[in-house]
């Protein structure tokens, strides 16, 4: 559907002629075959809905993709689909604006279950209006597009036409329990709220029982099946190619001025040559640009002697991300300060590492690591006078460590850099890590150039090191270990990029 925002700038000239409509349409070759096999995502798509059935049995579960989105007057963003539907079709990319997944539940004597229909725009004929004259969806503009068999060959479920999709929706919807993952396409969820409370449901009923999927389908994607951390180890592997670029291309960035946009725009190009592009804005932050946590503005400079705190990730044609950071120094060599702060993440990040493992708690591994930046702080003598390290993890009375790092060190990580966002406190901070789940470990230390409790020579000076490691039967696998993290392995990599 256009938006008005596009409608009102629209000004190109349409087909307006019944001749032109008849030339356009003639002596095109035939299309090249569509999809021939199963994906390799579509199996195991397969069994997340099989799930997701289980747990909401009789209810017609709606999950959409979302639609474009206006950048500017006729112009839209790349679009990327909801994490959820993503999740349960395998289909990644910028793949099918519009399209709506749609689990129907199916009575005993059809085999129970849900069915999956997937309503989506399907390729238009060449002889039709939009083939040529459609900017946003028309073929001639944006290219061709799968077909109903293309889909449900290569995604093993049922496809239809779009425009099938709100008669399917509302079908007995006074009888028939409706849920819809409501952040996905805002205009969808205000026409299935009007036509869910037509038929007498209350809206905020409504809303709970969406809050209920959404959440579920959040907490599904907690621990990965064996193609998801293959994704993983895909969008690992690609994101130290983009690190392994920057690093050669360090004394350019220094040369050249704005050195944090041309470290940017590097990593960003072996992103997209890699796979889909960044999972989310990298941060290059140089010198006592590296203290504030979210620098993504990547303006400044980089010179010689800074350190640069390169926190980024490819996402794979998939969707899944890294998110890995290493902070590295410019000139090849770290300063004494320097490898002081660095040597300390280093240790806390060792110290949190080794707490993941099965049985363990989530939040064991910030404890882990969050101690061993205490037990430094003291040590150097930067606590208040009196508070030793059992003072200030004090969580009541406590927590000055906090000053110079304020965030925890793990999250989980999927096709969301920060991935099940929706589960609560005690299915995220206080479960129990089980094998197959992902999480990253990123302690940091981050004295600002004008923290006066800060030493003279710590200040304006950022470090943190983030590796993503996979929870397994008997502890973790490091997915990013082939990336240095000692500070002598760290230039020693550098001098080995250099000299290559």
């Amino acid at each position: 559907m256009t938006s008005e925002e596009q409608k009102q700038a629209e000004n190109r000239a349409r087909p307006t002629t019944d001749e032109f409509r008849a030339f356009v349409a003639e002596d095109w070759a035939p299309r090249q075959p569509g999809a021939t096999a199963l994906s390799e995502a579509a199996p195991y798509a397969a069994e997340r809905r099989a799930r997701v059935s289980e747990a909401f049995p009789g209810e017609r579960l709606i999950v959409p993709a979302g639609g474009l989105k206006v950048r500017s007057n006729d112009t839209d963003y790349v679009f990327r689909p909801h994490s959820a539907f993503a999740h349960l079709t395998g289909l990644g990319g910028d793949r099918e604006p519009d399209a709506v997944l749609v689990l129907e539940p199916r009575d005993a004597e059809h085999g129970g279950g849900h069915e999956a229909v997937l309503y989506f725009r399907p390729l238009a004929g060449r002889d039709s209006d939009e083939f040529f004259a459609d900017t946003r969806y028309g073929e001639f503009w944006v290219g061709a597009r799968p077909t109903v068999e293309d889909v449900e060959t290569e995604l093993g479920l049922t496809a239809r036409h779009i425009g099938e999709f709100a008669d399917a929706a509302a079908k007995d919807a006074g009888e028939v329990t409706v849920r819809l993952v409501r952040d996905a396409d805002r205009d969808l969820t205000r026409q299935l709220d009007a036509a869910r409370t037509t038929e007498g449901a209350e809206a905020a009923t409504l809303e709970e029982a969406d809050d209920e999927l959404a959440q579920f389908l959040s907490t599904l994607r907690l621990t990965k099946d064996e193609w998801e951390v293959g994704e993983m180890r895909k969008a690992v592997a690609a994101t130290h190619v983009g690190f392994e670029a920057v690093i050669a291309d360090l004394p350019e960035a220094v040369a050249r001025g704005r050195g944090e946009r041309w470290v940017e725009g590097i990593f960003g190009l072996h992103a997209r040559h890699q796979g889909n592009g960044v999972g989310y804005d990298s941060i290059c932050a140089a010198g006592d640009h590296a203290t504030t946590l979210h620098w993504i503005k990547n303006t400044g400079d980089l010179k010689d002697g800074d350190l640069i705190l390169l926190d980024a990730g490819v996402e794979v044609d998939s969707l899944f991300t890294a998110d890995i950071t290493r902070t590295l120094p410019a000139n090849g060599t770290f300063s004494d300060a320097q490898r002081e702060i660095y040597d300390a993440v280093y240790a806390a990040q060792e110290a949190g590492m080794a707490a993941v493992k099965p049985g363990n708690k989530f939040s064991d591994v910030h404890a882990a690591a969050i101690r061993v930046i205490a037990e430094y702080l003291h040590r150097w003598g930067l606590l208040p006078e009196g508070v030793d390290v059992e003072g200030t993890l004090d969580k009541d009375h406590g927590q000055y460590h906090r000053r110079w790092m304020v965030h925890g060190t793990s999250h989980h990580l999927g096709i969301d850099v920060h991935d099940c966002a929706l589960a609560t406190r005690e299915q995220y901070m206080d479960a129990e890590l089980r094998p197959g789940m992902i999480l990253t470990v990123e302690p940091g230390l981050y004295f600002k150039a004008d923290d006066l409790k800060a030493p003279e020579r710590f200040r304006g000076i950022g470090v943190r090191i983030e590796d993503d490691v996979l929870v397994t039967d008997d502890g973790f696998d490091n997915l990013s270990a082939a990336m240095p993290r000692t500070s002598t392995d760290v230039e020693a990599w550098i001098a080995r990029i250099w000299n290559r």
